[in-house]
């Protein structure tokens, strides 16, 4: 299961970092997601990490996102610079159901492919 953490409110233009720590198991070479979902909306992919080093970024925060990992943590992070208000959202994290290449650089798999999703951390970006 993940725990999300690091949510809030923000100015337009703020930044915000997001952990996401594992438990029950090790993220230590295993792909990991970010997801989000504004209300009244479906929810996207924002970002995920490989097993390899792969990355990807969803287009709309290309250049203003960072995922990293700090496998001694157990937790994935997500730097969120130069934050709008459309990032507006709650923000969970998840982890493919196998050992699939579900993370490239420019992909990322299927939400159905992903499972143990967090209980989401809200992050709010005013105007």
């Amino acid at each position: 299961q993940f725990v999300e953490s690091g949510g809030g409110l923000v100015q337009s233009g703020g930044s915000l970092r997001l952990s996401c720590e594992a438990s029950g198991f090790t993220l230590d070479r295993k792909i990991v997601a970010w997801f989000r979902q504004a209300p009244g909306r479906g929810r996207e992919a924002v970002s995920c990490m490989g097993r390899n080093g792969e990355i990807y970024y969803a287009p709309s925060v290309m250049g203003r996102f960072t995922i990293s990992r700090d496998n001694r943590r157990n937790t994935v992070y997500l730097q969120m610079n130069d934050l709008k208000p459309e990032d507006t959202a709650a923000y969970t994290c998840a982890k493919p159901r196998d050992y699939g290449m579900w993370c490239q650089d420019t992909w990322i798999g299927p939400q159905n492919e992903f499972e143990a999703w967090g209980q989401g951390t809200q992050v709010t970006v005013s105007e």
